[in-house]
């Protein structure tokens, strides 16, 4: 598959502070609130994260995400006992560092700082993707050179239940739902599942009076509809300013009414961090994103993933120089514990590179498409210096001039007896 081409190789995207950003004042809970009270002011305002204080100085964050984990749990139970640690965000960080620390923790927002530990505001994504269509550098990107894969493609007849064994992929962007024929009907995420998570009984939008589990009510009763859209060759840019304008966290990609890919804040912001500017590539500095692996428990699993990726890099480095490496991968609950498919895109001075790999085991399918992803560059490299020894012929032949060399000319002409 040839590369697509990005409009620049570099881009300078420190960008404003959290200072700039920033929102102040944010709501907060103390370490002895209620889930409750954490869910009611998650859902009213429309925010994923609180952060939370002790005596005025804050100790973590609690989000919708890990509530969503542990649907498990009484409503009394207090938030301190469910605490995540956020990144250090201070008002001096700048939009690169910001974006960075975000993806690196997958969160959506993070609270800001000052010396003492006060909390001064939060940053999220959201605030960050706001001011991408005034970064040109980025904003020029089309969106289909950022999409990840859609996902699971949700039929609006299944039950909500099926959606909490596809928990990490709800976390990472909502899952488009489809009807019979496969278009696009809307998009089910993390907040829309929680409307029915820490019910009693069942009840959807049109089914209220239902009796029941909570969790047997369709998806297509919870699902946001209509989803937002853009198609193909649309920017970044407007992406960005499509989300901001519209309040939310993704757009699908469409062809012909059917989902093709999906843009979220996340896979925007990711761009922002390939702007190394050092002459020989380095892989330490490659961005890597995992996705599908966030809630496994098993350290050697992401141990034995890094290491996959870490040898691939150092391949694909001889190459071209990587910048961003996203791997998407997704278990297939219908078949053996090990099936996965894996979409792997990366992103590099030459180009976007794509590769899809299905396997009984999901490591084997990892390492398959990185293999075909190093294969891809080689393949890139060769038909560059292929090019330029074309190109450099050509040129040493336009320099030759034949009447230049006339005692050559001469003799030419003595042997072949020409006058």
């Amino acid at each position: 598959m040839p590369p697509a081409r990005h409009p620049e190789s570099n881009m300078s995207t420190d960008g404003p502070t959290a200072r700039e950003l920033m929102t102040p004042n944010p709501i907060t809970l103390s370490t002895d609130a209620a889930v409750s009270r954490a869910l009611g002011l998650m859902r009213e305002k429309g925010i994923h994260e609180i952060p939370v204080l002790r005596n005025n100085r804050l100790v973590g964050l609690i989000t919708i995400e890990s509530l969503a984990r542990r649907t498990n749990l009484p409503l009394t139970t207090k938030v301190e006992h469910l605490l995540i640690l956020p990144p250090l965000v201070t008002p001096q960080t700048t939009f690169r560092d910001i974006a960075e620390q975000l993806l690196a923790n997958s969160l959506r927002a993070a609270p800001v700082v000052g010396k003492k530990g006060e909390l001064l505001g939060i940053v999220s994504r959201t605030d960050l993707v706001r001011v991408i269509p005034d970064m040109p550098l980025i904003a020029a990107h089309l969106v289909e050179e950022v999409a990840s894969p859609p996902g699971l493609l949700i039929q609006e007849s299944e039950s909500c239940g099926m959606l909490l064994h596809q928990i990490r992929l709800l976390e990472e962007h909502p899952l488009p739902v489809v009807d019979r024929k496969g278009h696009l009907v809307g998009a089910v995420g993390v907040a829309d599942l929680s409307r029915v998570l820490w019910r009693p009984t069942a009840g959807g939008k049109k089914d209220a009076e239902r009796p029941g589990n909570a969790l047997d009510v369709e998806v297509g009763t919870i699902m946001h509809s209509p989803a937002l859209t853009v198609p193909r060759g649309t920017t970044t840019g407007a992406a960005a300013r499509l989300m901001t304008r519209e309040k939310v966290s993704s757009v699908f990609v469409v062809e012909d009414g059917r989902p093709t890919g999906v843009v979220s804040q996340a896979d925007i912001l990711g761009l922002a961090l390939g702007d190394s500017v050092d002459s020989e590539p380095n892989v330490d500095d490659v961005y890597v994103q995992i996705h599908g692996l966030r809630a496994s428990g098993d350290p050697t699993i992401i141990t034995e993933v890094d290491r996959l990726v870490a040898k691939s890099l150092r391949h694909i480095a001889r190459n071209t120089r990587p910048v961003l490496l996203s791997l998407h991968i997704t278990p297939h609950a219908t078949h053996r514990a090990g099936d996965a498919t894996v979409q792997a895109r990366l992103d590099t001075d030459d180009g976007v590179f794509h590769a899809t790999e299905t396997g009984w085991n999901f490591f084997a399918s990892i390492q398959q498409a990185l293999d075909d992803l190093v294969a891809q560059t080689r393949k890139s490299r060769d038909e560059r210096r292929t090019r330029r020894r074309r190109n450099a012929r050509a040129g040493a032949k336009d320099d030759e001039d034949p009447a230049v060399d006339g005692e050559l000319e001469a003799k030419i002409r003595e042997a072949t007896g020409e006058p």
